[in-house]
């Protein structure tokens, strides 16, 4: 029983090839998120262990922090957007009739999309000449760039997010904040 309520927490109601992506998309964000928190905590919870019975710290325990900042970070930004819990500044968007308001949202993803995927790519160009730096990490002895390709990998699913939340805007009647919740305030909010 309750692998069918997992499932359909990952499922999607978006057709073909694209319900594939959504659905693997929203595994792997649930997955790594969860994995980076619990390991955050457990190396938190070592060091400070080590510091108070041991009278040592871990050497490598803020540089491993630090990584899983840069991961929850940029995997929760395609999180939210899958669960529409960006924030909204909508008294305009409010006032408008609803047909007005559904080819706002569907202007707001594609844009929102847009930016996401720019960003992807200034952030390999970035990641590019930090790892043309060769600096290293201290006490971990690994090239720098490798704490920063969580970013492009980040921008670019919640471009993907947004781009999917655009077309389920564009192929159902109801306006979607994402491709699984619909748009309202706390209680007409409603995730699917």
């Amino acid at each position: 029983m309750a692998d069918k309520s997992q499932d359909n927490e990952h499922s999607s109601d978006l057709p073909g090839i694209l319900g594939i992506i959504d659905s693997i998309i929203s595994r792997l964000e649930a997955v790594g998120l969860a994995l980076s928190v619990l390991l955050m905590a457990l190396n938190t919870i070592a060091n400070v262990v080590g510091r108070f019975l041991f009278g040592e710290s871990l050497f490598f325990s803020e540089e491993v922090n630090r990584i899983l900042i840069v991961l929850i970070t940029f995997a929760g930004v395609g999180y939210a957007a899958r669960h529409g819990r960006h924030i909204r500044m909508s008294a305009i968007y409010d006032a408008l009739p609803t047909t007005l308001r559904k080819v706002f949202m569907v202007g707001i993803a594609v844009i929102s999309s847009l930016c996401m995927f720019a960003l992807c790519y200034f952030s390999v160009k970035y990641i590019g000449k930090v790892a043309d730096s060769g600096r290293i990490l201290p006490a971990l002895q690994i090239p720098v760039y490798w704490i920063y390709l969580w970013v492009p990998v980040g921008f670019f699913v919640t471009g993907v997010q947004y781009a999917l939340t655009a077309i389920k805007n564009l192929v159902e009647k109801d306006i979607y904040l994402s491709t699984k919740v619909l748009e309202g305030y706390d209680d007409t909010e409603v995730e699917l």
